[in-house]
C-alpha cells in the first residue's frame, strides 16, 4: 500500500500581507510586513470594538498600497483574551494562525541575541514564525462545537471546585468526627453529605441512636447501607476523638460546604444533560460514541477541543494537534527514546488517556491490546499512552467515513469470507 506522506502547507507568498499581534488583556500590540521587508511599526490598539475597527483599517489601507492579495494574522496562543479579536478577524476573511509559545521564546533569543522581551519586540517575533511557516491554524469551533467546548470547559471547572471543596469539607469532618471518615469509606456519597449535614457531630449521631441511625441510613443508601454500618458509625461517635470546643464556626461551615457541593454536583449534572443535547446536531455523533468506553463527556470535549474531525485530511494531523506526536532524541551511538511532544491541546490529551483507561479493562476493547504492550515490557503509563494514541486514530477514521465501531470486526469478516 502506497503511503501519502503529508505535506505542510504555505502559509505566505509575494502576495501575502502578514499580520502579527501580541495579545494583551487590554492593549494588543499589531505589526505588519509585506513581501520585501516593508513594514509598519509595531502600534497599539485597544480590545474594544473601536480598537478591532482601527486595526482592521490600517490594514486594508497597508493592503491597498502594496497591492497584495492576502492577509494572514498571527498571534501567540494566549488563552480567553484572543478570542474577541479571533471571532472579529474570522468574520472578515482573514486567514487567522498561532505560534507556539515555545517557538516564540527561542527565535526571541536570537533575535538581538538577546532575551529581551517587550510588547513592541513579540509581534516582529509572531511574524518571523509565520514567515518560516511554523504556524499553526487556528481552530475557531462553529455551531454545537462551539458550545461543547464552553460546555466542557465549564464542566471541568466546576469539578475542579468541587473537589476543593470537598477538600475542605474533609478537612472541617476531620476536626469534629475524625472517625466518620473511615466508617463511610467515601465524603462525598450522598448517604454521607445528608449525615455531614444534619448530624455533623459524634453527639448528635448518640443522641439519635442506633435505631433510628439504621433507618436514616437505609433510607438515604435505598438499602444499600444496613444496620450493621450503622452499629459500627454509632460505636464510632461514642469513641471519637473528634473536637468539642470551638465547634459553632465548623458547623457552620460545613452547612455552607454541603450546600456549596450540592449546587455543583447539580450544575455538572445539567451541563452534561446539555452536552447530550448539543451532541445530536453533529453529524458523527454517534460514530464516537459507537466505540465502548467512551460516553457522552469525552465525545463532546474531544469535539468541543478539535472542532470537526472532518476538517482534517490526514489522522497525523489530528495527532499533532493533540500533542500526541512522537519524538526522540538521539546523537551518534546514542539513540534517545520516543516520547509523545506534548505540544498540543492538553485536554485533548487528558480526555483520551481517561477514556484509555474505560479501554483496558477486562472486557474493555484495548484490553488485548495493552496486555500486550505490558507484555513486551512497556510501563503501564506508556501503554495507556500509546492506547490513548490508537483511540484518537480510531476515532478519525470512524467520523471521517461516518461508519460506527463493530467489536470482533476482523472475526465477523472471516466469517462472512468463509460462508
Amino acid at each position: 500500500m502506497k503511503r501519502t506522506k503529508h505535506k505542510n502547507s504555505t502559509l505566505v507568498n509575494e502576495k501575502t500581507l502578514i499580520v502579527s499581534v501580541d495579545i494583551g488583556k487590554e492593549i494588543h500590540y499589531g505589526y505588519m510586513r509585506a513581501p520585501g521587508g516593508v513594514e509598519v511599526k509595531p502600534f497599539p490598539f485597544r480590545n474594544t470594538g473601536g480598537g478591532f475597527s482601527e486595526f482592521m483599517k490600517k490594514i486594508r489601507t497597508f493592503q491597498r498600497s502594496r497591492k497584495l492579495d492576502e492577509v494572514v494574522v498571527g498571534f501567540e496562543s494566549s488563552g480567553c483574551y484572543a478570542e474577541p479579536l479571533c471571532h472579529y478577524m474570522r468574520k472578515r476573511g482573514v486567514r487567522l494562525v498561532q505560534t507556539n509559545p515555545m517557538h516564540t521564546k527561542r527565535l526571541k533569543e536570537l533575535t538581538g541575541n538577546s532575551p529581551n522581551k517587550t510588547d513592541r519586540k513579540d509581534p516582529r517575533v509572531i511574524a518571523d514564525i509565520i514567515f518560516l511557516g511554523h504556524a499553526l491554524s487556528v481552530i475557531v469551533p462553529e455551531g454545537a462545537a462551539a458550545e461543547l467546548r464552553r460546555l466542557t470547559q465549564a464542566r471541568e471547572s466546576a469539578v475542579k471546585r468541587n473537589t476543593a471543596v470537598l477538600n475542605q469539607l474533609h478537612m472541617c469532618m476531620f476536626l469534629l468526627f475524625p472517625e466518620f471518615i473511615e466508617v463511610m469509606n467515601s465524603i462525598s456519597s450522598a448517604s454521607s453529605l445528608y449525615l455531614i449535614e444534619r448530624y455533623p457531630t459524634p453527639k448528635e449521631i448518640i443522641a439519635l441512636g442506633i435505631d433510628s441511625l439504621a433507618a436514616v441510613l437505609r433510607k438515604v443508601s435505598h438499602g444499600k447501607l444496613r444496620r450493621e454500618r450503622a452499629c459500627e458509625l454509632f460505636a464510632a461517635a461514642r469513641e471519637s476523638v473528634g473536637i468539642t470546643e470551638g465547634t459553632a464556626g465548623i458547623i457552620m461551615e460545613i452547612a455552607h460546604l454541603v450546600e456549596i457541593i450540592r449546587n455543583t454536583q447539580r450544575f455538572i449534572r445539567n451541563a452534561e444533560d446539555q452536552m447530550a443535547i448539543c451532541l445530536t446536531a453533529i453529524p458523527y455523533n454517534h460514530c464516537i460514541l459507537s466505540i465502548k468506553g467512551i460516553g457522552v463527556v469525552t465525545a463532546a470535549g474531544l469535539i468541543g477541543e478539535v472542532g470537526n474531525f472532518r476538517q482534517y485530511g490526514t489522522v497525523r494531523e489530528i495527532t499533532k494537534l493533540a500533542g500526541f506526536d512522537l519524538y526522540e532524541v538521539s546523537s551518534g551511538r546514542h539513540k534517545g527514546q520516543r516520547r509523545i511532544s506534548k505540544r498540543g491541546r492538553s485536554a485533548m490529551r487528558r480526555l483520551l488517556y481517561y477514556a484509555a483507561l474505560n479501554t483496558v479493562k477486562s472486557d474493555g476493547i484495548m484490553y488485548e491490546v495493552y496486555h500486550r504492550m505490558l507484555n513486551r515490557g512497556m510501563p503501564s503509563t506508556k501503554a495507556l499512552v500509546a492506547v490513548a494514541r490508537k483511540l484518537l486514530a480510531l476515532i478519525y477514521a470512524l467520523a471521517r467515513d461516518n461508519t460506527v465501531f463493530i467489536e470482533q470486526y476482523t472475526h465477523i469478516s472471516t466469517s462472512i469470507t468463509a460462508a
